[in-house]
């Protein structure tokens, strides 16, 4: 939510105190593509200074529901209705003020709240735990190849840090010169060509998509659902065109549309898992077209040299990956589950078309 944060200096920040963020603010997405788009400035952020959103600061007791309602299908489509601009769509502030929210009394508010923060809170837990599961992997594959943490211990007669016996043994002693530096002995740097074909997407138009459970990436991720897949997953999707250079891991079927290139394997490397790690460490975004809109040169990527290690290494390097890759798809498939029980039950409970004690059993079935 906030990656890729812009900063201001603390003389413009201290100079514009309107603009200052608290915890519990609502922002809203002013202009753009995502106009619309809505979170809450979580505690323990530190200082935020608020330059292109809409901002609002409910009283206390009604952050947590203004922040559920916006962000429901209903309060999207409420906030939709006020983006103007065809060229460069918008919401204006006194657009957002006028906006009429469904408020119940207080104690029915406090009562959703309550059952659908609990939902929420589990979607930021597994969230949570997923960037947890993947700082592991980057962290293992940098300790393995990159800073070759274990050919060093073995080259000083140390044994290996944390790994078993069987594992250290896979890893050499000592190290060789290449066009890469230094790498351990026995292990190559063949061209990215040699060892992965970067394959165009299909044409997808958001207008031909049908509803599914095929998830489609774009360049910068995924971007919608459809119900049939391209590539069979587990797979890559590096950006193409808008976002090059972007690295995203499918854990699944899926569609990668022509803004985008997918990856497929050539012998001798058969893991996506590591093809995934080292295509991250490129800088394949400085690889562009020439041309207006940015864009990833195939044929330039492909001259960036690799590091590819004995084929029994990098399967004992699967063996670690592929139970954390796992528990990250199945968290997320929880995550959608969650957010679409939030989400149907927020206008039910409001009508009253569903009690409060029904959608505690409904959210306890699912926490």
């Amino acid at each position: 939510m906030f990656d890729d944060i812009a900063w201001v200096t603390r003389e413009f920040h201290e100079a514009n105190p309107k603009s200052q963020l608290q915890p519990g603010d609502i922002l809203i997405t002013r202009v753009g593509a995502n106009a619309g788009d809505v979170c809450i400035v979580p505690e323990g952020t530190g200082e935020l200074h608020c330059s292109s959103a809409v901002f609002a600061r409910p009283l206390r007791r009604h952050r947590k529901y203004l922040e559920l309602f916006c962000r429901s299908p209903l309060g999207q489509q409420l906030l939709r209705t006020r983006i103007v601009g065809s060229v460069s769509e918008r919401i204006n502030t006194r657009d957002v003020e006028s906006l009429p929210v469904l408020m119940p009394t207080p104690p029915e508010e406090a009562a959703i709240t309550n059952v659908l923060a609990g939902l929420d809170d589990k979607v930021q837990q597994n969230r949570q735990i997923n960037e947890t599961l993947e700082s592991m992997a980057r962290a293992i594959f940098k300790s393995w190849f990159v800073d070759f943490d274990p050919v060093r211990a073995k080259s000083e007669g140390r044994q290996p840090f944390g790994i078993n016996a069987e594992t250290a043994a896979l890893f050499p002693s000592s190290f060789d010169d290449s066009p890469l530096g230094k790498i351990p002995k026995g292990w190559t740097t063949p061209k990215l060509d040699e060892i992965v074909e970067l394959a165009y997407g299909k044409a997808l138009k958001e207008e031909n998509r049908r509803q599914g459970k095929v998830p489609v990436y774009g360049s910068n991720g995924a971007v919608g659902w459809h119900d049939e897949a391209f590539v069979k997953g587990p797979g890559i999707v590096v950006g193409r065109k808008g976002n090059p250079g972007i690295v995203t891991w499918a854990p699944t079927d899926f569609v990668p549309i022509d803004t985008t290139f997918y990856v497929l394997l050539k012998a001798p490397l058969a893991s996506f898992h590591y093809a995934f790690h080292s295509l991250s460490l490129l800088d394949l975004a400085s690889l562009g077209a020439d041309s207006a809109v940015p864009g990833l040169n195939r044929n330039i990527a492909y001259m960036s040299r690799v590091l590819l290690p004995r084929s029994e290494l990098i399967k004992a390097f699967d063996l670690l990956c592929d139970p954390l890759s796992l528990r990250v798809h199945l968290n997320d498939e929880e995550s959608r589950t969650l957010a679409a029980i939030r989400d149907a039950l927020l206008p039910k409970l409001i009508s009253g078309e569903i009690r409060i004690k029904d959608a505690e059993k409904m959210a306890g079935e699912r926490v």
